[in-house]
């Protein structure tokens, strides 16, 4: 062991900060998620993963004019050359390509089972074939043709394209959807007839506006169909910034039964909606009894989509039970647009609807560019061998005597007709049979028609109009057959494009029977709703230690208004809270009160009604009852409590009503003085921490109350009532201290109920 020399690696270790290294490596794997796997690229539309698939199936000759292949062959081909992750990830983005569901151009064209609008998964790929489709081809048509860069493929045994040539506009016609790190991208797809118009005038305009973009591409086109309903300026703010969101509803028509019946039939669900779980959800709203006006739901679709809606009764509007169910399931949906892409560069940016398209245009002027020098080039070879083969047919003699007679042919020839190495191997491998005078009046024919080409392709290359017209008939060709004329039904726009509805209002009634119910909270926050308005809430049992607090009469298409400690409100449908039988809920499940915090009081939600709110720092303001209402369990905050010197710690402290004939306020604090202030003094707020309404020096409020001056104060005294009408003498401005309370005000500085 001693013999073995010692090895020094000192030299060879570099230090590096844990976080240096840990950030290095992390951008590196978001930038290679965001590159070659989420991002579609901006030219042809496509993922590493979907280019891969398309160049592997051309590979392998699944052409539309052939037949199909095992999908099973097809993943194996992608995996094994071309990317190097999972075969059910591949079968996966194949399957996709596959779904008219899903794609709105399927690039895929498959044979047996790829899944159901339903959600059903797929076939295994042993038993599903597939190959390409016309669109597909139309993405790698003239990629043999130099129009594009190819790479090394991960093993360097092989070579891929960077990008497709995409003589069809494939990123906005179908759309993508992708996470990477810190970034996404969601495109809806268009229709393509729209999209090429759009191309066509940007050739003719190219600093056309985004409004006159929209003449020809009003909105998106999913392959479901469906109504998407946006106001135009809408539409047009989602397509300048390259984010918005498209509202699309279910397409629905009105079939009449006599005698005053009739039913609801759903032809097409919103882009992504699984009809299966949509299904589940409406019997499961129905269950619950929040579709009050829905009689019965069942699902008669065949190959063609039917799922018949069946009302409580005749007098139910057809527009009103829609209008519930688009509020409450997924036959209305939101697609939340994000154009961020790849660039020509590759780097990630958020385009907007002229960008991409001129992104495309761009591309499509390159291709043309280099499939032209590539042809000349190819002309100009084949030119090269003509002239050599038309030196040989006038030399014919001299030729084949050179040949049978010296010993280097190929010098001789070159020196004696100055020809090139090329031009005398054309000569050397010409076959007897094509000596033929008519073979010599061809070559010339042939020659004659390269130069002609040769020289369309010169001045092609040289005018950028005439570029430009030339990419505007390939889009011409492009729209005419996959335009949706009336060669291709098919391809017809499918998604109809309308205004926003107008804003109805549909009550909770709507959605939830009315019943009277009795809410009892008890101290604990344990919340339950007893059937029936009870007079007498003695004998409602509670949990050890707990009893009654708060007891509320009303109606399940009521809200609760409950207001925190914290300074929040929180919303709570009646129709939500558990039923009588046993102890009910704990309050902290329907709303999220954080811990320590607690329940001030619980009120009935009226419409223009207005509350008075303080904190115990005796600052406060009236809120109308209407900006209070929450739209999250997390509740909204209204009133803020910032810091206070006088108290320990500052809490929301009351919520009292303020009816519209209250013109005063008392408060009174903890410091046993009390405070008459006018009314008219508080501010009225949406939120805030409001005014001083009285100070103190030691503590904090206790209690406050509006009144009418003509009616007095009143406090309770166990179970009587007093009034006190004479208050001259309490009487001040906002924020000051108040004096003592008349003789037989309560101990505890309260004034009992609102």
């Amino acid at each position: 062991m001693s013999d073995i020399p010692e090895i020094s690696f000192a030299a060879k270790v570099e230090e590096v900060s844990f976080t240096s290294a840990l950030s290095d490596r992390y951008l590196a794997y978001a930038l290679s998620t965001i590159t070659s796997r989420s991002l579609p690229d901006v030219r042809d539309g496509l993922k590493p993963v979907h280019r891969r698939l398309l160049w592997a199936m051309m590979q392998l000759k699944l052409d539309p004019t052939n037949g199909y292949k095992k999908c099973a062959r097809v993943v194996g081909d992608v995996i094994g050359k071309y990317h190097p992750h999972g075969d059910m990830s591949v079968y996966d983005a194949m399957v996709r390509l596959a779904q008219q569901f899903a794609v709105r151009y399927p690039l895929v064209d498959g044979q047996g089972n790829f899944g159901s609008i339903d959600g059903d998964n797929a076939a295994a790929m042993r038993y599903t074939e597939a190959r390409l489709t016309e669109v597909a081809m139309a993405l790698l048509e003239d990629i043999k043709q130099d129009t594009v860069d190819f790479r090394p493929t991960y093993d360097n045994s092989d070579e891929e394209p960077v990008v497709l040539p995409a003589a069809f506009p494939n990123l906005l016609a179908n759309g993508a959807e992708g996470i990477a790190v810190g970034m996404a991208t969601s495109i809806p797809p268009h229709n393509a007839g729209e999209l090429c118009d759009a191309l066509l005038h940007l050739i003719k305009f190219p600093n056309a506006t985004i409004e006159k973009l929209i003449d020809f591409i009003p909105g998106p086109d999913f392959p479901t169909g469906g109504v998407v309903t946006e106001n135009v300026s809408d539409i047009i703010a989602a397509y300048s910034s390259g984010r918005g969101a498209f509202r699309t509803r279910a397409r629905w028509e009105k079939e009449d039964l006599g005698h005053g019946q009739y039913q609801i039939i759903v032809t097409e669900i919103p882009y992504q909606v699984s009809k299966s779980r949509l299904m589940e959800k409406i019997a499961d709203l129905y269950k619950e009894k929040k579709l009050p006006m829905l009689g019965n739901i069942r699902d008669e679709s065949a190959e063609d989509m039917r799922i018949v809606l069946e009302p409580k009764s005749r007098t139910v509007a057809p527009e009103m039970l829609m209008e519930s169910l688009f509020k409450l399931t997924e036959l209305e949906t939101r697609f939340n647009m994000n154009l961020n892409v790849l660039d020509a560069g590759g780097a990630p940016k958020v385009m907007n609807l002229r960008e991409a398209l001129w992104a495309f245009l761009t591309h499509r002027m390159e291709v043309l560019e280099r499939k032209s020098r590539y042809r000349l080039k190819q002309i100009d070879h084949r030119l090269e061998v003509l002239g050599g083969l038309l030196i040989a047919y006038l030399n014919l003699d001299e030729v084949i005597r050179i040949i049978r007679e010296e010993d280097d042919a190929k010098a001789v020839m070159m020196m004696k007709w100055s020809l090139t190495e090329i031009q005398v191997e054309a000569i050397l491998n010409m076959r007897l049979r094509s000596l033929r005078k008519l073979e010599e009046l061809e070559i010339k024919r042939e020659h004659d028609a390269l130069s002609d080409e040769k020289a369309g392709l010169i001045e092609l290359l040289n005018s950028e109009e005439l570029r430009w017209k030339t990419i505007a008939a390939q889009i011409k060709e492009t729209k005419k057959k996959f335009g949706g004329g009336q060669e291709n039904p098919i391809y017809a726009r499918r998604t109809t494009i309308l205004d926003a509805p107008t804003a109805q209002v549909i009550s909770i009634e709507a959605f939830v029977e009315k019943e009277p119910i009795t809410v009892i909270c008890s101290k604990l926050g344990w919340i339950r709703a007893m059937k029936g308005h009870l007079s007498d809430i003695s004998n409602v049992k509670y949990k050890e230690d707990d009893a009654a607090r708060f007891a509320i009469k009303c109606y399940t298409t009521d809200k609760l208004l409950a207001f925190g400690s914290n300074g929040r409100f929180y919303t709570i449908n009646c129709d939500k809270l558990p039923g009588g039988k046993g102890q009910g809920d704990a309050m902290r499940v329907l709303i999220d009160l954080p811990e320590g915090d607690d329940i001030i009081a619980l009120l009935l939600y009226q419409p223009e009604t207005k509350l008075l709110l303080a904190s115990r720092a005796g600052k406060g303001f009236i809120a109308p009852a209407d900006d209070v209402v929450a739209q999250t369990k997390s509740g909204k905050q209204v009133l803020g409590l910032g810091k206070a010197k006088n108290v320990k710690k500052n809490v929301a402290q009351l919520c009292r009503v303020v009816l519209p004939e209250h013109d005063y306020v008392a408060v009174v604090g903890e410091n046993r003085k009390l405070l008459v202030v006018p009314l008219s003094e508080l501010p009225e707020m949406k939120k805030g921490q409001g005014v001083q309404l009285q100070r103190y020096r030691d503590g904090g409020l206790s209690d406050a109350k509006t009144f009418r001056a003509e009616e007095g104060l009143s406090w309770q005294l166990g179970e009587r009532t007093r009034t006190e009408t004479e208050l001259t003498e309490w009487h001040g401005a906002r924020g000051h201290t108040g004096r003592m309370p008349p003789v037989g005000f309560p101990k505890d500085n309260h004034f009992g109920a609102a």
